[in-house]
């Protein structure tokens, strides 16, 4: 069904976690703490407790050095590592032995798809998958628990929406390609999921029309996006009623017709009165929708991009086990506290971004790259998603960009992005693995995204250093 090998590489790891289970063992699931991390570890726990074994789930932000020794002198009898743990096989299976198995998306080193240890790691690239658009770690993570159990379908909306949480939707029309759109097929089939071609409005299911418009950053419309006032002006112009029966109505529940009626309306405000002209923006502003149809109307959970951001405003403000439980099925408690937790995190993030477009000596900037410094402003776990949301800003268009802030263990985090319209070449992950293992701190990730870690002593060292990279043919992936 999947292709590549990768149907048949799932097998031992799928025996691994029927043993694991059947032996009693205590297991440990250590995994990211953004979205994807969230729903691949819920995916897998969830798996383990069908199969009567227990478990625990623990989101960290990094895996690091310090993280793999305190694993080592832990009574868990195996580790399962999701999200996690690329570029890490010889130190972990020098912590533990053959206690332990990766299940990841991340790029790998060489030595990592054919090495000794290469039995413990499921990861998409060894088999010639993109694991930056084809697959997510929540999609693994489900390719797993639907061969230990074909009943584990019920899994399969969660795995779509960490493809849509790491930005997997670049086929056309913000499609969901590969293995994804194969995960989207069974979902489809069981009445789980419905794909709909619509405006994609952040906020589509829950948040009024206005608001919806404003928190929409990709594409960043100039004047709109983060300006209610501008954003309110521009629907209630149009002649769309706003409210019914007293209250706001929101993107989902309103008719095509009315909703070409909004569209129109933005493209003429954006041609008589904005700075920047979006390109294209009647197509980035049209694209697929994937509806969760058994979550409630209006729910923050029905709108797979909503879900995900929800789940990442758990994971980055220190309330990971929220979204696990979430994940896990818990409609009430854990419901109610993630949608208080999702507001306050599109709060701290709306004040960044300001903070950061309006104090320029935090940015410094060639034309060709644009370093970020988030000191005294962003916590670790929120840089990824400033990042993100600044790589959609025409401000900083065409460049790669490159987000810093102080540790908790006193180094330098960075996290890296290609800004809208962005044409260099170079392969983020390799950029950001090379520098930052020259400086001796560690990183990865993806073509367009990665982030990494690097001692403080050496932060001038590795600036340089990856500005020189970018530049670098060798560090351009030819796919």
């Amino acid at each position: 069904m999947y292709g590549r090998g990768l149907e048949e590489a799932v097998k031992p790891f799928c025996e691994k976690i029927r043993s694991v289970a059947e032996d009693d063992s205590n297991t440990c699931i250590m995994t990211h703490l953004d979205a994807d991390g969230l729903i691949s570890a819920s995916i897998i726990s969830m798996t383990l407790l069908r199969l009567g074994a227990k478990c625990v789930v623990r989101p960290i932000s990094d895996m690091v050095p310090a993280v793999i020794e305190q694993m080592k002198s832990e009574a868990h009898d195996f580790y399962i590592i999701s999200d996690l743990g690329a570029g890490l096989g010889a130190a972990l299976n020098d912590a533990l032995g053959d206690r332990w198995i990766i299940i990841d998306h991340h790029q790998l080193p060489d030595e990592e798809l054919t090495g000794p240890y290469s039995a413990q790691i499921l990861n998409a690239f060894k088999y010639s998958i993109d694991g930056g658009s084809e697959i997510s770690s929540g999609g693994l993570a489900y390719l797993l628990a639907n061969q230990i159990e074909k009943r584990n379908w019920d899994l399969s909306p969660i795995a779509v929406v960490s493809a849509i949480s790491d930005n997997q939707d670049q086929g056309d029309k913000k499609s969901l390609i590969s293995i994804n759109s194969e995960i989207i097929k069974t979902a489809e089939s069981h009445g789980l999921i419905t794909v709909d071609l619509d405006l994609i409005f952040t906020g589509r299911e829950t948040k009024p029309l206005h608001e919806a418009l404003a928190s929409t950053s990709f594409p960043y419309i100039d004047g709109i996006t983060w300006n209610r006032e501008n954003a309110y002006a521009v629907i209630k112009n149009s002649g769309v009623r706003m409210m019914e029966n007293g209250r706001w109505r929101v993107l989902a529940e309103i008719p095509q017709e009315e909703k070409s009626i909004i569209l129109d309306a933005i493209v003429k405000f954006v041609a008589t009165s904005s700075k920047y002209k979006t390109a294209n923006l009647t197509e980035n502003l049209v694209g697929y929708t994937y509806t969760l149809v058994n979550e409630d109307l209006r729910s923050q959970l029905r709108d797979a991009r909503e879900f995900s951001t929800l789940l990442n405003a758990c994971g980055r403000t220190g309330r990971a086990g929220i979204g696990v439980g979430i994940c896990m099925g818990d409609r009430y408690v854990c419901l109610t506290e993630g949608e208080k937790i999702a507001d306050t995190y599109r709060a701290i993030l709306a004040k960044s971004i300001s903070t950061i477009l309006t104090e320029k000596w935090r940015t410094i900037d060639n034309g060709r790259s644009i370093f970020v410094n988030a000191e005294n402003l962003l916590a670790e776990e929120m840089l990824g998603a400033v990042s993100s949301l600044l790589s959609g800003s025409p401000t900083l268009g065409d460049r790669v960009l490159f987000v810093w802030t102080v540790s908790r263990d006193g180094m330098h985090k960075f996290s890296c992005r290609k800004c809208i319209g962005c044409k260099s070449g170079s392969d983020l992950g390799l950029v950001v693995r090379n520098c930052a293992e020259s400086v001796g701190g560690i990183g990865g990730g993806h073509k367009a995204a990665a982030g990494c870690k690097v001692p403080s002593s050496r932060l001038e060292d590795f600036v340089s250093c990856v500005r020189r990279a970018i530049l670098d043919s060798k560090f351009t992936n030819s796919s």
